[in-house]
Formats: structure tokens, C-alpha cells, sequence
């Protein structure tokens, strides 16, 4: 359905700095949109491609970049058919549980539920059935018994109590110490426990034996574990063996380093939030379609998560319509699971073909 360019931010995948240059300048969230929008800007110009219809599309943290990235090139005149954010992340700030902000325990509870369903806790019972319970629990209720703190009744504490544990697949005496509020690794860390097992944070339809039966928190992804190695080999085959690639440098799958070193001093006494930047670009050109891919069994960036955020643009009601979510029975990257692959695949040639119809 369209030409694919893909772009390695520096430090990741092959791309680096020349000799001289300091990788550390393009470690930072407005650097980065800066230089990856650079590399857009000069390819579109030295290929003529300026009158061609472009999307842009970013994974987990790539979906920040997309929507930043989305503004910074629509500012510099070069506007948009289409946005496609897999696995999306716009607002860090509530993303993470942090003392004295609740907010991040509802977002959790749906896929919560989903992989407890995953792995046997609501036996009988449908995964949209399951799901649409947290789903309700987590916008109406969870929120007000979250909100009233030591003000809840000894019943209401206790029916949040049952109503948590049952939702969750943990036991009640856990949620009643965690006084309610279910941290994502320990969740991992905690459902499986009684089998020596955690579950996976990219895709917790993974297992893997526990490092330790008594570990507060997950220390590994089994998912990762179980996807890295097939990944970098199959990398490695591609640009060499089809593709005739003979750079021998390193591919970095994870910048070494660069995680512990990005700087968001933009965002100084304040959360990592790009819904601002998303909402200024779709009021910028009213015809932008943005395309969002959800796993439901992704603890990384949870679906319902993604929802909220999406849910709070400041755009006309009209350009909500605009925005599309697509759900796939698997995680983060849900590609590796080949059911959801296809769909996906068809799902973005069927969103290629509407963002770029005249």
C-alpha cells in the first residue's frame, strides 16, 4: 500500500554520530524529534517526494516521537495523511504509579483482568466479558475508592477488596496490603507466584521461572527473553544475506546507555506528556487520521491507558472521529503473535488506503 522508509534514531539499531560528534547531543526528547525530523525532511526532498501523501508510525516510545514528530514537521510546512501509533505512550505522567497519585492504578486494571483471564483466573468466563467489567470498575468506582482513602467504610474497603482480587486473579489478603493499589511489577511478579512463575511486562501471555520465589517485583521479561534472540538473528540475515548490507557495527536493539541518559529537560518539575503537541497537530490539519494498534495483554503501555490519554485531546468533536483504536489478542509487539499479525496487516493497508484516498 505505500513505499516504507525506517529510521534508526541515533544510538539505536545501526545509526551513530560521526567521528568528532557526541551521541549525547541527540539523547534528549526535543533533539531527538529534531534530528529524526531532519532525516525526514532530507529524504522527502532528495527523493522529490514532497507532494506524495505521508504517514508516520511509531511504537512505544516512537508513538511520543510520532506525535511530537507530528507537530515539528506540520510547524516546518510539511503536513501529514496519517499517524500510526502501536503501542502508544502520550503522557508519562500517569503512566507510572508515584506516592500520592492514584491515577495510574485504574489504567492497569483492564489488562489486569485480561491476563488473569490469560492465564485460568476467570474460568467460564469471555476475555470482553472480563475486560468490559474492569473496564467499568476502572472509570466509575476504583477512581472514588482510590479518592476517599481511610474516609471508606470497613464494607466498602472489603468489597473493593473482593472486587479487586476477583478482577485481578490475586488473592484478597495481597490487595488488602497493598491497600488496594496493584503496582504493574509486582503484578507480574505476584499472579503466578504459587506456580514459581512471573509473566511477561511486554507480553504477559509469556511465563518464565521466577529468580526468586520470594522477589517483590519482576527482575526479568520473559518476553523479551523469549523474542530478542530470534529478532537480532532474523535482523542480521536480512541486511546481510538479502540485502547486501557489509556495515559489521553493532545493531543495537536497546541503545546501551541511552534509556539511563535522555534528557527531558523540557519537562522540568513536570510529566512527559505529548497529548498537547498530538491535539495542536490535528487542529493544524483537519483531515490528519490517526491510527492506534492495542495489545490487550501489553503491560508496558496498557491499552485502557492509551484510551484515557486519547480521550483527553483538545480537538472538535468532529476530529475524534478521526481517531481509531484496533485491539489484537497479544502485547506490546503484537506481531509476534501471527493471528494478530495478519489482522494487523490488514488493518494498516485498509488505514493506508482511507488516509490517503483524494
Amino acid at each position: 500500500m505505500s513505499d516504507l522508509v525506517f529510521v534508526d534514531p541515533v544510538s539505536t539499531g545501526r545509526s551513530r554520530v560521526v567521528e568528532g560528534e557526541r551521541a549525547g547531543d541527540f539523547h534528549g526528547f526535543t533533539a531527538d524529534v529534531e534530528s529524526v525530523g531532519e532525516v525526514v525532511r532530507q529524504w522527502v526532498t532528495a527523493e522529490g517526494r514532497w507532494l506524495s501523501p505521508k504517514l508516520l508510525a511509531g511504537e512505544s516510545y516512537g508513538t511520543t516521537r510520532a506525535a511530537a514528530l507530528a507537530e515539528h514537521l506540520q510547524g516546518a510546512g510539511m503536513y501529514l495523511s496519517g499517524l500510526v501509533l502501536v503501542s502508544a505512550v502520550l503522557n508519562f505522567g500517569v503512566l507510572l504509579a508515584t506516592p500520592g497519585d492514584d491515577r495510574s492504578y485504574p489504567r492497569y486494571l483492564p489488562f489486569y483482568a485480561a491476563t488473569a483471564h490469560r492465564h485460568g483466573r476467570h474460568p467460564g468466563r469471555e476475555l470482553a466479558d472480563v475486560v468490559a467489567e474492569a473496564e467499568a470498575y476502572a472509570e466509575q468506582r476504583y477512581p472514588v475508592v482510590l479518592a476517599r482513602g481511610s474516609r471508606l467504610t470497613a464494607e466498602e474497603r472489603a468489597d473493593a477488596v473482593a472486587t479487586l482480587a476477583r478482577l485481578t486473579g490475586l488473592s484478597e489478603a495481597y490487595v488488602d496490603r497493598a491497600d488496594l493499589r496493584v503496582e504493574h511489577l509486582r503484578f507480574f511478579a505476584e499472579l503466578l507466584r504459587d506456580e514459581g512463575l512471573v509473566v511477561g511486562r511486554l507480553d504477559s501471555r509469556f511465563t518464565g521461572p521466577a529468580a526468586s520465589g520470594t522477589a517483590e517485583a519482576l527482575e526479568d521479561d520473559p518476553a523479551v527473553d523469549a523474542l530478542l534472540g530470534a529478532y537480532a538473528a532474523a535482523n542480521q540475515h536480512l541486511l546481510r544475506a538479502e540485502l547486501g548490507v557489509e556495515d559489521t557495527a553493532p545493531f543495537h536493539v536497546f541503545g546501551p546507555g541511552v534509556h539511563e541518559a535522555w534528557s527531558y529537560k523540557e519537562f522540568e518539575n513536570a510529566s512527559v506528556s505529548v497529548l498537547d503537541r498530538l491535539s495542536r497537530a490535528m487542529r493544524q490539519n483537519p483531515h490528519l487520521r490517526v491510527h492506534v494498534a492495542l495489545g490487550r495483554y501489553d503491560g508496558a503501555t496498557p491499552f485502557s491507558s492509551a484510551e484515557d490519554d486519547l480521550a483527553h485531546l483538545r480537538v472538535p468533536a468532529a476530529q475524534r472521529e478521526l481517531v481509531e483504536h484496533r485491539y489484537y489478542e497479544a502485547g506490546h509487539m503484537m506481531y509476534v503473535h501471527e493471528p494478530s499479525r495478519r489482522q494487523q496487516s490488514a488493518d494498516l493497508s485498509d488505514f493506508v488506503r482511507r488516509a490517503t484516498a483524494r
